[in-house]
């Protein structure tokens, strides 16, 4: 088999948050058709017992250990060097050997690069046919956070966004090609980087609908006699945090007053502190990590995501619907969606209106008959064999030296 080097920003296993969703399911297929050499981060000690599932995938797996604090202090060497802080958090020396060393030793021509960030140890070796996955476009999203923030997170936050995006443009210029998870995420850089617009192509995320699919059978998590409302989701991952905050603080309250029985859980991983007090309201449950979040699913009475920042595709929103699951989400999460309002999925975006929907999607009716449609439109549209043809065509041209214009994706 041919030989590909894979770069991921973080180690792309177990699927349990949004990009090792979608960074596993890439390697998976391709350690098909490749010999994969994979370089990649751990930032969590708990995926460190994952090495071996991920090994059997790689032909070589280079694994740095990194700590989110002690990164993010020497992203602060950035503010010297004029760069985007981002990049000196995924910096390392030991891994930009073990790149060069391995093209080199395999005589790799190919590589795949997962996150923009981890461009830079690419971005010099013009011998190498490399696709980027940029997933979203992480410059807008520095952008949308300075919207929301005061002086002086707005001013850094504001500085980050122009300087990756000019990062996000040089490494378009030197990559084959440039993927983004929805044509809504491509357009907005097409727009931004108009020289590279050529280039640009769309991959979208998928569900897998025999894993998350109600025929499975899970004990219920809930006390009896309660009415669960569930967000699931990374709970140190900002835009998250602010979802869960904004929906205990403004929604609950109102839902609660004609459904005193609901209950909000907040299920996923690494609560901050913010998160973790939000469970000194009786009305709201903190899980922290779980094994598994189809009991959480399954038994939900509805399930919620109401994030006032959304880039790309929620694999949340996608896994709630494969499970059969009434979902309310705000227009943020919706824009990126085939589904249909009001048939699929609940949408909203006030919290007066968030409060109403939620309700809406709790009456028995309402939320069997949205269900069902939201499990039969999640299987029409999002069944990662589609994604993963799209994949194999983009890599195939690109290692053929296709015109970019001639790369059908």
């Amino acid at each position: 088999m041919q030989s590909l080097l894979y770069l991921a920003h973080r180690l792309p296993y177990p699927p349990n948050k949004g990009d090792k969703v979608r960074s596993y399911h890439f390697l998976k297929h391709l350690a098909k058709r490749y010999d994969i050499y994979l370089g990649t981060f751990i930032d969590d000690p708990a995926d460190a017992e994952h090495l071996a599932a991920v090994r059997s995938y790689c032909a070589e797996l280079h694994v740095e250990r990194i700590a989110p604090l002690r990164q993010r202090l020497r992203s602060l060497s950035a503010l010297l060097t004029g760069e985007a802080l981002t990049l000196p958090y995924f910096r390392s020396r030991r891994l930009a050997a073990w790149a060069a060393q391995t093209v080199q030793r395999h005589g790799v021509r190919q590589a795949f690069v997962y996150s923009s960030a981890m461009a830079q140890y690419v971005l010099e070796r013009p011998e190498l046919a490399t696709v980027v996955d940029f997933v979203d476009m992480d410059s807008a999203k520095w952008g949308d956070y300075a919207s929301r923030r005061a002086w002086p997170a707005r001013a850094l936050y504001g500085r980050e966004a122009r300087r990756l995006l000019a990062y996000e443009r040089h490494v378009a210029s030197r990559a084959r090609a440039s993927v983004f998870v929805t044509e809504e995420e491509a357009g907005r850089f097409r727009a931004s980087a108009p020289e590279r617009a050529e280039r640009v192509r769309v991959i979208r995320n998928g569900v897998d609908s025999e894993h998350f699919s109600p025929a499975h059978s899970f004990e219920s998590p809930f006390a009896g006699g309660e009415r669960p409302i569930v967000f699931t989701g990374a709970m140190d991952y900002w835009p998250n945090v602010d979802a869960v905050a904004w929906f205990a603080r403004e929604v609950l309250p109102v839902i609660r007053r004609v459904q005193p029985s609901s209950r909000f859980y907040v299920v996923g991983m690494n609560p901050d502190a913010s998160v973790r007090a939000l469970a000194s309201n009786p009305a709201v449950t903190v899980t922290g990590r779980v094994p598994d979040v189809r009991p959480y699913l399954q038994h939900a009475a509805a399930v919620v995501a109401p994030l006032r920042i959304a880039r790309g595709i929620q694999n949340k929103v996608l896994e709630a619907m494969a499970m059969a699951k009434p979902v309310v989400v705000s227009a943020a999460c919706a824009a990126a969606l085939s589904a249909r309002p009001g048939t699929d999925l609940a949408v909203a975006s006030d919290a007066e209106g968030f409060a109403a929907a939620t309700l809406w999607a709790l009456q028995p009716a309402h939320a069997q008959r949205m269900a069902q449609q939201a499990r039969e439109r999640v299987v029409r549209d999002y069944a990662w064999s589609a994604s993963l043809r799209q994949l194999d065509e983009l890599l195939g041209a690109a290692h053929a030296g296709a015109p970019q214009s001639a790369i059908a994706v």
